[in-house]
């Protein structure tokens, strides 16, 4: 005898029924898989192809004297620029004009 494993000989072996299942089971979880796979990645094409692209940003602003800038954020016909003085000033997208200048209080 040479020590190897013989799945269809002696009290030991393993029996054919089993091993079709488990072969079935295998197959099918494998087939399972690659269907899910298939279907996440579709799913991530579709998502970035409806994402809508994002409004561009404005070539300069003119902040008052003594203004630092500390956070910008935009809408869709205006954007708006945070100061380290804690002021938000917001302007018109199409004129670049400031809109309206809202005072943060401690």
């Amino acid at each position: 005898m040479d020590g190897g494993f013989d799945a269809g000989s002696g009290a030991g072996g393993a029996d054919p029924g089993l091993v079709r299942y488990l072969r079935r089971l295998v197959t099918a979880l494998t087939v399972t898989m690659i269907a899910g796979l298939l279907v996440l990645i579709a799913l991530v094409v579709i998502r970035f192809r409806e994402t809508p692209p994002p409004l561009g940003l404005p070539g300069a602003i003119a902040l008052p004297p003594g203004a630092r800038a500390a956070a910008f954020t935009q809408g869709r016909d205006w954007f708006a620029v945070v100061t380290e003085d804690d002021r938000i000033l917001i302007y018109d997208r199409a004129s670049g004009a400031l809109r309206q200048t809202v005072e943060i209080g401690r």
